[in-house]
């Protein structure tokens, strides 16, 4: 059996390994660090949960042993696609390169720029970095990176769904061409392969697992339910409290706007729950993270940017309250549970709508996934009405919060107010038309002066347009008028001065 000595590590890496409580690579471990050190490129495939950040940090600190750091001239740098993601890179450096002398530098979002600045005027042996953070440093004269040994590019599928490949194409013009690349991804989709064939020279490609599979320690079931968010709601509420062995949780919803939902609500009915979005500022991502980590919340409702490579060793369940619309993120998501050989149980809630997702699901890591309660065609037929948009604020006309009415069972949501019908709108409007039509006053002909002209009796042979049907504006039925014609404007009317 192979273990971390056989490898080709340092003796001061393989010193902190053992203190970690580690003995045996895992496979993408096993497979990638020797290359590592042979200063091969790199393309690490690997389900989520199975090594990859060590499998980079262990032999680049190993590799780093020689040499020193400039000022703002980095040796190496890793891109992340999140700030939870890149916080945690630099804990495994911390962690393992505890025998070391290095220098590492955090550049993330949601710090002050002056802090990062005195990192980097010191000399930074490993750059951990955002994207955008990083171009924000350059574009200011702060860094230079031709001084760049290593490259490592992780969870570069979500680097494209979030957008940053056109930053990571900048970095890599500002990196010098004979560097050493390291590229790790969970999904291989074939945007993800193109772009491994540009950053990449010869890789050796380690594979670990089949492309976007699911750990087997994790059990998978699909929860069918309406597709009203109160609805779902009571159903998740009813799900978690039937688990007897639920340890902690993370709550995973689509959009930013339900976490908040989502986290009122369950505090509401007596959980212990935290919630963690990309709106929230970094001081208190990182707190709600830690209070998690260290159970002092035992419900954690996030978005997808907690679904990518956070390391919370012993999640014993995931909920995804909405289901995933891009297929890969299914597999990130229930990653964060069933972590190092533990076991695990992923729910999915599933409403009619989401049939084409579900789909798109099993297709993608090969899969049929049981259903814990029958199936979407058990469900009773929906009236029209629930399937409308809820309002954004959570609450029904009246006012009222639908869990507090549900669940207390005090009074029952207002009943939308029926439609008013298209034909019976036109009556009215043509009903009020007419009033206004017979709705002559008396004008004050000194007030107005064409008040009097218009009084008077028209004669027979008046081929003047009706002032009344001057609307119209196709009847050129009329004489063409000189000037303004009839309709001379009252102020011009008004004598002037001596």
């Amino acid at each position: 059996m192979t273990t971390f000595a056989d490898l080709g590590l340092s003796q001061k890496v393989l010193s902190a390994v053992t203190d970690s409580g580690y003995t045996i690579p895992t496979p993408i471990q096993a497979g990638a660090i020797p290359p590592a050190l042979a200063r091969r490129d790199i393309l690490g495939i690997a389900q989520t949960g199975t090594g990859k950040t060590a499998s980079f940090v262990l032999p680049m600190l190993t590799l780093l042993e020689k040499g020193r750091a400039r000022a703002r001239m980095p040796r190496t740098l890793i891109l992340e696609p999140t700030r939870e993601l890149a916080a945690q890179v630099a804990e495994n450096f911390e962690k393992y390169g505890k025998n070391h002398k290095l220098n590492v530098a955090l550049l993330i979002g949601g710090v002050s720029f002056d802090e990062q600045d005195r990192k980097l005027e010191r000399g930074a042996d490993v750059l951990i970095c955002t994207p955008g953070r990083l171009l924000d440093h350059c574009e200011r004269g702060k860094l230079l990176m031709t001084g760049v040994e290593i490259l490592v590019i992780d969870e570069a599928d979500r680097m494209l769904d979030m957008g940053f490949i056109p930053d990571i194409e900048r970095i890599a013009k500002l990196i010098p061409f004979t560097r050493q690349t390291l590229f790790f991804s969970a999904t291989m989709p074939p945007e993800i392969q193109k772009l491994a064939d540009r950053f990449l020279q010869n890789p050796e490609r380690i594979e670990v697992a089949p492309p976007s599979s699911t750990a087997k320690t994790v059990t998978q079931r699909f929860v069918a339910t309406h597709s009203k968010d109160y609805e779902k709601r009571a159903v998740l509420r009813d799900l978690i409290r039937a688990q007897d062995d639920l340890k902690n949780a993370i709550i995973f919803c689509n959009r930013k706007v339900d976490v908040a939902d989502l986290f009122r609500s369950l505090d509401r009915h007596g959980f212990s729950v935290g919630a963690l979005h990309g709106d929230m500022d970094q001081r208190s991502r990182t707190t709600m993270l830690a209070n998690f980590k260290e159970n002092k919340l035992t419900l954690l409702v996030a978005s997808d940017v907690a679904a990518r490579g956070l390391d919370i060793p012993d999640v014993s369940h995931v909920f995804n309250f909405d289901v995933p619309i891009h297929a890969e993120d299914y597999v990130h998501r229930i990653g964060r549970t069933g972590r190092a050989g533990r076991s695990g149980a992923a729910f999915t809630l599933v409403s009619k709508r989401d049939g084409k997702f579900v789909d798109a699901i099993e297709k993608l890591i090969d899969q049929k996934i049981e259903w814990l309660n029958g199936s979407l065609e058990d469900l009773p037929q929906q009236a029209e009405s629930e399937e409308r948009e809820r309002p954004r604020n959570g609450r029904d006309r009246g006012g009222r919060d639908r869990d507090r009415s549900r669940g207390r069972g005090k009074s029952e949501a207002r009943a939308p107010e029926p439609r008013v019908e298209a034909i019976e709108t036109e009556e009215k409007v043509d009903v009020v038309k007419a009033e206004r039509k017979a709705d002559v006053r008396p004008q004050n002909p000194a007030r107005n002066p064409r008040a009097a002209n218009h009084a008077a009796p028209r004669p027979a042979n008046d081929d003047s347009r009706d002032r009344r049907n001057r609307y119209r504006r196709d009847d050129d039925d009329g004489p063409t008028p000189l000037g303004f014609g009839d309709d001379v404007p009252a102020f011009m009317l008004i004598a002037g001065k001596a």
